[in-house]
């Protein structure tokens, strides 16, 4: 069970409870009413409240014994809430119907049917409650059904026609505008969320990077002193001792070796202490086309993968060239690994809030599983058969050093996006 699913199954526990809880007060409190008006417990009108709370207790019990057994919590979700505006709609109809003031629960179902449901599900629940407390007010008014109404209530059928109508449009626009403003109230409630969790894996990432840091200072010269005096050493032999192929052949290896044990500490110093680049402004748009331009022109790529763009104009960054080159082509070759035979890089490039803006890179792959999401930023971390698993990392804390910020979501089988926000600059004014 992934994080989304486990976070709506935990919603639908909160829901039972509270679905209980609220009605039990609600309707309890009715009944308490009723019997200060009424001369029996046994009064038919308290006998359907009596019903009603004994039945959603069932239900309530049965819920939670099939939250056990339900692998769709979406769908699990959907049904409770339908459920619910027939609830309220019966409990409408046991207190009056038109003349009931429990109309407002319409409202209650949709806002909170907006925590579990997409917004064009919460747009069909107000659909849904609107329908049903239509159908319910035309057939009282023409007298096709009598609600059964509490002491002292009038029905539809004792206003006019004008006035019933109204309050029927009214309640109809209230369940539209509630699934509107607690829809769009919700998805920026996952949204901020969404952000926040980002915020924080990149201040435990910063974190882990300075600590790394203080390490790899230190050993960074440790090993890179004993490396050039091992290289210079290897290579005064091979110019001074009698040439063989064997030893010689030994000799370059040797060589080689330390080079790469030398570029591997580079990187590694890298990561820790990003040098300070020639920062220019750039258009990002135009630096993005340059590098899709050489990206494009690999023959494994070109192939066996499709890349398609879609950018705004007059999105300006400071940064390095070389870095962004750097980080970008990183991203692309990262995509590209994960596309085991052919597929598909998206490119998005849009304006932010708050004077950012937003590229996205979208590949159709294998995607990453959680656990290795958590690491994927991590020096050394690779699922692959060959790299060093340093490319992310690198790319990671060269954007860090810009205040920029890296993020990366996956889904197994479906593929992976890594959004880049940057903070847009001032297009440099020109010369003369």
């Amino acid at each position: 069970m992934d994080n989304t699913d486990s976070d709506l199954h935990y919603k639908l526990k909160l829901l039972m409870f509270s679905r209980v809880l609220f009605t039990s007060f609600l309707l309890g409190s009715t009944i308490i009413f009723q019997l200060g008006t009424s001369d029996s417990f046994l009064a038919a009108s308290l006998l359907m409240l009596y019903g009603l709370i004994g039945g959603i207790f069932l239900l309530s019990c049965i819920y939670v014994i099939l939250l056990a057994f339900i692998r769709d919590s979406l769908l699990f979700a959907y049904i409770q809430v339908a459920i619910d505006t027939g609830i309220v709609t019966l409990i409408l109809f046991v207190t009056g119907g038109y003349a009931s003031v429990f109309s407002f629960l319409y409202l209650v179902v949709i806002i909170y049917s907006s925590i579990l449901l997409p917004r064009w599900g919460v747009l069909a629940i107000a659909a849904i409650c609107s329908l049903q407390y239509g159908v319910m007010i035309d057939l009282e008014y023409f007298e096709i059904i009598k609600p059964m109404a509490l002491e002292g209530s009038l029905s539809a059928v004792s206003f006019p026609g004008k006035s019933v109508l109204f309050k029927v449009m009214v309640t109809i626009i209230a369940c539209f505008a509630v699934a509107i403003l607690s829809g769009f109230l919700a998805e920026q409630t996952v949204k901020t969320k969404r952000e926040l969790q980002v915020l924080e894996d990149q201040v435990k990432r910063v974190e882990k990077m300075a600590y790394m840091g203080e390490m790899a200072a230190g050993m960074a010269h440790e090993i890179k002193n004993p490396l050039a005096s091992l290289a210079g050493s290897i290579q005064l032999l091979r110019e001074d001792i009698q040439y063989d192929p064997y030893h010689d052949k030994l000799m370059q290896i040797a060589l080689r070796e330390t080079d790469r044990l030398s570029e591997l500490v580079a990187n590694f110093l890298l990561i820790a202490r990003p040098q300070a680049g020639r920062i220019q402004t750039l258009d990002l748009r135009e630096s993005i086309l340059e590098v899709l331009e050489l990206f494009e022109k690999n023959s494994d790529c070109a192939s066996r993968i499709s890349v398609s763009a879609n950018m705004a104009d007059g999105v300006w960054i400071e940064i390095d060239p070389v870095h962004f080159h750097q980080v970008f082509w990183n991203l692309l070759l990262n995509a590209t690994e994960a596309i085991e035979q052919e597929g598909r890089i998206d490119i998005r490039l849009y304006e932010y809030k708050n004077n950012t803006a937003i590229m996205e890179i979208e590949d159709n792959g294998c995607g990453i599983s959680e656990e290795t999401l958590k690491l994927i930023f991590d020096p050394f971390f690779t699922t692959k058969a060959t790299g060093s698993g340093l490319g992310l990392s690198i790319a990671h804390s060269i954007l860090e050093t810009y205040g920029y910020l890296l993020s990366v979501e996956s889904t197994v089988s479906r593929g992976t996006v890594f959004t880049l926000r940057v903070n847009r600059a001032e297009p440099p004014q020109p010369v003369g």
